[in-house]
């Protein structure tokens, strides 16, 4: 854990946030955003949804219960950078294979812990989306803001295109999680029958 490493959170708006570094080093540009569940991190960074952007939690304490190899939306996280208030350091779930600090190195994903997440989110919330710049490099807040301001954000990236699947397959072939909602057990109801066709590329239930 390198807590004793200073991040650097600059928003294309000025506005900017210091935090100590966990998971990846470097820098990453890319839209922030917030999001508000208490649980489920580690669904938030698999989340094909999120490709591109940095992500901030309200919740204040992340990765108590670590990471496993069931929980995730898709086969790899699609998060530019994480952006929490309090890390648990050691997590404690009988299912848990990794630390949040060791999945994130494994993907060279930076990660900022003791950010004010809330009074993050509350200036999104007012000032709108925007660019941000996630550094642990020794650069100034204004070359960070600067960095922001040059860099992608979302608007006219195909992301679309990144996440899709490359192959047709099919979800659930032998039909086990699904048989509880099968249409043969439908048929037997009386009441009006609605067939649903669910796209979303999101594997875990």
């Amino acid at each position: 854990m390198r807590g004793d490493v200073r991040t650097l959170l600059a928003l294309e708006d000025g506005r900017y946030f210091k935090g100590e570094s966990f998971g990846a080093t470097g820098t990453r540009v890319g839209e922030v955003c917030f999001n508000t569940a208490m649980t489920g991190y580690q669904e938030v960074l698999t989340d094909p949804s999120y490709r591109g952007q940095m992500v901030a939690m309200t919740y204040p304490l992340i990765g108590n219960y670590g990471i496993n190899s069931l929980d995730q939306e898709s086969s790899s996280p699609h998060v530019r950078g994480f952006v929490i208030e309090e890390l648990t350091e050691i997590p404690s779930n009988w299912r848990s294979e990794m630390s949040l600090d060791e999945y994130l190195r494994k993907w060279n994903i930076p990660g900022a812990k003791g950010i004010d997440t809330r009074a993050l989110t509350r200036h999104l919330r007012t000032r709108g989306a925007m660019k941000a710049c996630l550094t642990t490099e020794k650069i100034s807040p204004e070359e960070a803001t600067q960095r922001a301001i040059e860099g992608d954000g979302v608007i006219g990236m195909d992301y679309v295109r990144e996440v899709s699947t490359k192959k047709i397959y099919r979800w659930d072939p032998e039909d086990k999680l699904s048989e509880p909602w099968s249409i043969a057990q439908l048929m037997t109801m009386e009441s009006k029958k609605i067939f649903c066709v669910y796209c979303a590329r999101k594997v875990s239930r």
